[in-house]
């Protein structure tokens, strides 16, 4: 099941979770399920983070073409607040942002296509997330932006971010160039 989020290309996966006795089980990956929403990404890779503190914040981040990438996000200990951005210049939602919480609770996963930056914050010790992508890092194609760039305005709620030194010494967007310009209806 997938629910809607402020940018249309973003899609909220809430997996059907069976519960019982023993605990719960649910299908945290089926490519047919999420070709009902529209999602036909081949992932190809995936990836696993763990955040030691709350407070950290990771991003923004993509990667530029032609290695691209499309995500698929959940955070399996702990909970996060997951965003992502739109990129593409020219499209009608250019540098607007959407953020949900993903936990270990809640079961949420975030689908980010590419021409989307991506990033999230901590909210509390302890927090693993894992993500799927549909292509393989590419060192030269890494890119990344201010975490807290004045255009884009992602409301953190947080005061002094744990950050890499990476994240701190990242442009600004507008100093990034055109790395994703829209191509309009497909």
């Amino acid at each position: 099941m997938t629910s809607p989020s402020l940018l249309p290309e973003l899609k909220i996966i809430e997996p059907k979770v069976f519960k019982d006795s023993r605990g719960w089980f649910y299908e945290s990956y089926s490519a047919r399920n999420l070709s009902l929403y529209g999602i036909d990404a081949v992932f190809v890779q995936d990836n696993h983070s763990y955040s030691l503190k709350k407070g950290v914040v990771r991003g923004l981040h993509y990667q530029a073409p032609p290695f691209a990438q499309s995500k698929l996000v959940r955070c399996t200990r702990g909970s996060i607040l997951d965003v992502a951005v739109d990129i593409r210049h020219g499209s009608p939602n250019f540098i607007k942002w959407f953020g949900v919480m993903l936990s270990a609770d809640n079961k949420k996963q975030l689908f980010i296509p590419r021409g989307f930056a991506h990033g999230f914050l901590t909210l509390e010790d302890g927090c693993e997330i894992q993500y799927k992508v549909d292509n393989y890092y590419s060192q030269e194609h890494d890119r990344s932006i201010r975490y807290d760039d004045p255009d884009i305005g992602i409301e953190w709620d947080v005061a002094d971010p744990l950050l890499s030194e990476k994240d701190m010494k990242a442009p600004l967007l507008v100093d990034r160039g055109k790395d994703f310009v829209w191509e309009g209806e497909r």
